[in-house]
């Protein structure tokens, strides 16, 4: 992610790409060597998987049947097999982390909301049980803060740029076949036009059954993800493990600041919209048995 964001010479300068002034090349192709190490060794493993009945493949598992397809037409190479799984790694890691942090650090100026999150947890899950993915569904307003958070926080705030194959006119503005169009979410969500009191953080917005917010961008005010086919496609992904992170820590800690620290909310744009200062908090244990965090 940090090399993505890099600003490179060689794309303002095609002729300067062979020399790779900046050592950008270098480095990519560096991580991206450890990185095929892992998803080698992922890829092994279900090459000579043996599903236990009953048992449902999983998305690796469903791709490698593409690549061992008899039809040329929808066979995918190893190579293509790589690039979808590197595609998951990087979009998922930095957009996930940057959402936890900024979750745990709204609950914490909102103590009320982090409360009535854990009281959920308790009667969800149990003070004597660890969190798990069927419990997810069930954490309403846990789903209402996350949505909110991402309302704020989106973390891709001019979503992922797109390319229309045909000129349009949209809003008076001709918009040409092959321009770049990037859609400024951060803005859409706080947008007084659109939110009632658009800067302060109610999850009750996600709470009232007559607005049937979802990440799906059927509501072009809510678009965290983006819309339409072009929508993330590790959407499904990002949801469950961010629910199930944020379950976890919530349901297993009492949070806290530091003392005498004051919490800073303020953001550092870019790619991924992170908080300026790092979060720092001291986690307690909340469960019934020590045996559950071993």
């Amino acid at each position: 992610m940090e090399l993505l964001r890099k600003p490179n010479i060689s794309d303002f300068f095609l002729a300067l790409s062979i020399f790779d002034e900046q050592g950008i090349e270098r480095e990519a192709k560096k991580l991206i060597s450890v990185t095929y190490k892992i998803l080698d060794t992922a890829i092994q493993q279900r090459m000579h998987y043996t599903l236990a009945k009953g048992e449902r493949k999983d998305f690796l598992q469903f791709a490698l049947e593409y690549h061992n397809h008899e039809d040329s037409a929808i066979l995918i190479t190893m190579q293509q097999l790589k690039a979808v799984l590197m595609d998951i790694v990087v979009g998922e890691t930095e957009t996930v982390t940057a959402i936890v942090e900024w979750v745990m650090a709204e609950m914490m100026q909102h103590p009320e909301e982090m409360k009535k999150v854990q009281e959920e947890l308790t009667e969800v899950v149990g003070l004597n049980n660890l969190v798990e993915e069927f419990h997810l569904p069930k954490l309403h307003h846990l789903d209402a803060v996350v949505k909110e958070t991402f309302r704020l926080h989106p973390a891709l705030p001019l979503l992922v740029p797109r390319c229309p194959s045909e000129s349009a006119t949209i809003g008076g503005y001709t918009i040409l076949r092959g321009t770049t169009v990037f859609m400024n979410a951060w803005a859409i969500h706080r947008d007084p036009s659109l939110w009632d009191n658009p800067l302060e953080f109610r999850p009750q917005s996600f709470l009232d059954p007559s607005n049937k917010f979802d990440y799906m961008g059927n509501k072009f005010q809510y678009v965290p993800f983006g819309s339409g086919r072009r929508i993330c496609a590790g959407l499904p992904l990002a949801e469950r493990m961010l629910t199930f992170e944020l379950a976890s820590f919530l349901h297993s800690f009492e949070w806290r600041l530091p003392n005498d620290t004051k919490l800073n909310l303020s953001e550092n744009f870019g790619l991924v919209v992170k908080k300026m200062a790092p979060l720092f908090a001291i986690a307690t244990p909340r469960l019934s048995r020590f045996e559950l965090y071993t």
